[in-house]
C-alpha cells in the first residue's frame, strides 16, 4: 500500500533559486501509487513529526520558562506539567529520528561527493551558523536555564565535542558520516553497537555533559529507520484501532513499571521503553493520518520543523525575561487563571513568532539562514 521513496522523492527542506518557502516537503514518483495512498503515507510521516516538534516546544517552554516561575496557587499543577513533559521523553526525539532514518535510506546511497555536501556539510552549516546567532541572543537572557556558551573555548567545545541546544543537526552529520561510511558492513555489526552504546549513555556509565547523552542515545534510532524502511512502512500502513489500543498500552505500561522500579538508569531499560514509544507513536500518526480534522494541521506543521526548531529558543528566550518577574509577582487569583494553560499557551505563541519570524527573514532574502549557500538545494532527513 505504501509506496517506496526515490532519491529525490523526499526533501525535507528545500531552497531553490525562486523558492518563496525552504520547508520540509515530500515528493512522489507519479503513475506508481494511488494518490489516496501516496497522501496518507505522506501525513502520517508529516503529523508524526508535526506532533514532535510541539513536544519539542512544549518541552523546553515547561522547563525553561514555566517551571522557572514562583507560582502560588496552592494545587500542583506546575509538577503535574512537568510530570506529564517526562512522560514524552522517550518518545520524543527517538520518533523523530527513527522517521529521519526512514527518509535518509536512500540519500545514504548516493555517492560520497553528494552526501557530503548536501546533508553533512549542509547540517554542519546550518548547526554553525543558529549556534552563534543561540549564543548572542541567550546573552541577553541569563536566566532561562539552558546550555550556552559564555566564552570563545566553551564555544569551540559546542562547535565540536559536546553540542548544544542545536544538537539534532550536529547529529544528523554525525549519523549520516557513519550510515555512509558503514553502508557495506553487515547490519547487525553496526545495529548493535549503537544499541550498546544507548544503554551505556542511557545507564549513565558514560560521561556525557551538555547534549551528548542525546547524541548517544538515538543514533540507534536513526539507524533502524534506515534498515527497517520497508517494515516500518508496511507496519504504518497496517496500523488498526486495535493495535493502536495495544501498543499505547503497552507504553503506559512501560512507562509506570519504569518508574515504580526506579530503572530509568538501568541498562538497557530506557532504550526499550524507547522502542516501545516509536512503536506506538508510528501506529498512532497513522491512525491520526485517516482523520483530516486532525492529521492536516499536524502534517502541516511537520512540513516546515526547521525554522520552528532552530528559532523557538531564542523566541522563548527573550519571552522568558519579559515574563518572568510580571508573572512571578501575580497575586494567587490571577495565577490560578492561567496556571493550567500557560504551558499550551506559551507553546502556540512561540511557534506561531518562530514561523512569522522565519517568514520575515525570508522576505528579506536571508535563506542562506536556512540552506547552505551554493547548494541548489540542501536535504535534511525527517
Amino acid at each position: 500500500m505504501i509506496q517506496e521513496l526515490s532519491s529525490t522523492e523526499f526533501r525535507p527542506v528545500e531552497n531553490e533559486p525562486d523558492a518563496s518557502r525552504v520547508r520540509f516537503r515530500h515528493r512522489y514518483r507519479t503513475g506508481t501509487t494511488p494518490a489516496g495512498q501516496r497522501s496518507q503515507r505522506a501525513e502520517w510521516a508529516d503529523a508524526a513529526k508535526g506532533f514532535c516538534i510541539i513536544l519539542v516546544v512544549l518541552w523546553h517552554v515547561v522547563v525553561k520558562d514555566y517551571l522557572q516561575f514562583d507560582w502560588h496557587v496552592g494545587v500542583p499543577v506546575p509538577g503535574l506539567w512537568g510530570t506529564l513533559g517526562e512522560q514524552f521523553l522517550p518518545l520524543r526525539m527517538p520518533l523523530f529520528f527513527t522517521i529521519s532514518g526512514v527518509f535518509a535510506a536512500n540519500a545514504a546511497q548516493r555517492p560520497w561527493r553528494v552526501v557530503a555536501r548536501s546533508r553533512i556539510a549542509g547540517f554542519l552549516y546550518l548547526y554553525a551558523v543558529w549556534l552563534l546567532i543561540h549564543t548572542a541572543i541567550l546573552a541577553a537572557a541569563p536566566e532561562l536555564p539552558t546550555d550556552r556558551a559564555t566564552s570563545p573555548l566553551g564555544l569551540l567545545e559546542q562547535l565540536t565535542i559536546t553540542p548544544s541546544n542545536l544538537w539534532y543537526l550536529y547529529a544528523l552529520a554525525l549519523y549520516f558520516t557513519i550510515a555512509k561510511a558503514t553502508r557495506r558492513v553487515p547490519r547487525v555489526l553496526v545495529l548493535v553497537p549503537a544499541a550498546v552504546l544507548s544503554a551505556v549513555a542511557a545507564a549513565g556509565l558514560l560521561d556525557t555533559p551538555g547534549n551528548r547523552a542525546g547524541l548517544y542515545q538515538n543514533l540507534i534510532f536513526f539507524l533502524a529507520g534506515l534498515y527497517l524502511r520497508p517494515q516500518i512502512h508496511r507496519w504504518a500502513a497496517t496500523a488498526s484501532r486495535r493495535r493502536l489500543v495495544l501498543t499505547s498500552g503497552a507504553y503506559v505500561l512501560a512507562l509506570a513499571a519504569m518508574a515504580l522500579a526506579g530503572a530509568q538508569e538501568w541498562f538497557g531499560v530506557w532504550p526499550a521503553v524507547s522502542v516501545v514509544a516509536v512503536i506506538f507513536g508510528i501506529t498512532a500518526a497513522a491512525r491520526v493520518a485517516r482523520l483530516a480534522v486532525l492529521s492536516d494541521p499536524l502534517a502541516r506543521l511537520g512540513r516546515i520543523t526547521l525554522p520552528i526548531y532552530v528559532i523557538h529558543m531564542p523566541v522563548l528566550a527573550l519571552l522568558h525575561r519579559l515574563l518572568l518577574v510580571p508573572v512571578s509577582g501575580l497575586g494567587r487569583p490571577a495565577q490560578g487563571l492561567i496556571v493550567l494553560g500557560y504551558p499550551v499557551l506559551l507553546t502556540g505563541l512561540v511557534i506561531a513568532l518562530s514561523l512569522g519570524i522565519h517568514r520575515g527573514l525570508l522576505a528579506v532574502r536571508a535563506r542562506w539562514l536556512f540552506a547552505l549557500p551554493g547548494s541548489r538545494r540542501v536535504e535534511a532527513a525527517g
